[in-house]
C-alpha cells in the first residue's frame, strides 16, 4: 500500500507525522464539536501543539482564508449587480457563519504541516 502525499494528509486533516491519525476529534458535519482537536495523535502520539501558543500563527492562515472568502462574495455580488450594503453585509456573514469551522480547521492544519517542523516517518504504522 502507497503512502499518502503530504498535500493528501492535510485536506484530510491527517497526522504530519504518519499521515494516518485524525487531527480532528470530529468530522466537519458535526458544525458544533468541529473545532476540537486532539491533544496527541492517535495513531502515533505525536503532540499536535508543539509548543504553548503554537496555533497562534494559524490566525495568519485564517485571515488569508477569510479575506479570500469576502474578495470572492463581495466581487460576486458586485458582478451580479446587488446594490444594498445591506446583502454585501448579510452574505458576507452569513458565509462566515457558515464556513468558520471549515477556515478554522484547515488553518490550523496547513500551519501544522507547514510550520510544525514536523517530517513524516515512515515507519510509524
Amino acid at each position: 500500500m502507497q503512502s499518502k502525499t503530504g498535500v493528501q494528509a492535510a485536506l484530510e486533516g491527517k497526522c504530519p507525522k504518519c499521515r494516518k491519525g485524525d487531527i480532528f476529534k470530529f468530522p466537519l458535519v458535526r458544525y458544533i464539536k468541529a473545532t476540537e482537536m486532539n491533544e496527541t495523535c492517535p495513531n502515533c502520539g505525536l503532540r499536535f501543539q508543539i509548543e504553548p501558543g503554537f496555533f497562534f500563527g494559524a490566525m495568519y492562515v485564517s485571515y488569508v482564508f477569510t479575506v479570500g472568502l469576502l474578495l470572492i462574495s463581495g466581487l460576486s455580488l458586485y458582478l451580479i449587480g446587488v446594490e444594498s450594503i445591506w446583502i454585501y453585509i448579510s452574505t458576507v456573514f452569513l458565509l462566515l457563519l457558515i464556513f468558520l469551522p471549515l477556515i478554522f480547521r484547515y488553518s490550523r492544519i496547513i500551519f501544522l504541516h507547514v510550520f510544525g517542523g514536523v517530517r513524516y516517518d515512515s515507519t510509524v504504522s
